[in-house]
């Protein structure tokens, strides 16, 4: 079986970078997730159906560890004004 190339190369990624923790892991992989069952780029995300997969009750923690991500590079989020549409991430 063929690695999954776009998390071998998270792995590979995160290995070394010291900010990444266990929650910025989890986030990542539901959006992942997201991509992998969509197969498009970008993906539309509600903030409500990835706090549930990643078990995180708390906006503020979602959004903290979502926005990590964004300023480290790993991936690009641009939210939306409306809530109905989704976030697009890329």
């Amino acid at each position: 079986m063929e690695p999954f190339r776009p998390l071998t190369c998270f792995y590979y990624a995160v290995s070394g970078d010291v900010r990444i923790n266990p929650l910025h892991i989890s986030v990542y992989m539901a959006l992942l997730q997201q991509w992998n069952s969509n197969g498009a780029n970008p993906i539309l995300v509600f903030r409500t159906e990835i706090m549930k997969q990643v078990k995180i009750s708390a906006r503020h923690t979602y959004n903290k560890f979502r926005n990590n991500l964004n300023e480290y590079g790993y991936v690009c989020y641009y939210p939306s004004a409306n809530g109905r549409t989704g976030s697009k991430v890329f």
